[in-house]
């Protein structure tokens, strides 16, 4: 049965080491989700994860925790 997976925007905060962020698309990766996108202006990506991931992510690094929101549509109704 295939692990439930979600599209996910990982973030960490601009002072996190490249090493931190690799080791979270490392994680994803060999948990069988992948990696779509690496951000510039954010140090981030986008991927999909196996949704019982997510926390185990945001806790890879105490000291540089990860910010993990459900990649979606979002639409401004004026």
């Amino acid at each position: 049965m295939a692990a439930n997976m979600k599209s996910v925007i990982v973030s960490f905060g601009s002072d996190a080491p490249d090493s931190v962020v690799q080791k979270a698309k490392d994680a994803i990766t060999e948990a069988g989700g992948k990696i779509n996108h690496e951000y510039s202006l954010i140090k981030g990506f986008s991927g999909e994860m196996p949704e019982s991931m997510m926390d185990q992510v945001k806790t890879l690094d105490a000291q540089y925790p990860a910010t993990i929101e459900e990649d979606q549509v979002v639409s401004v109704n004026a």
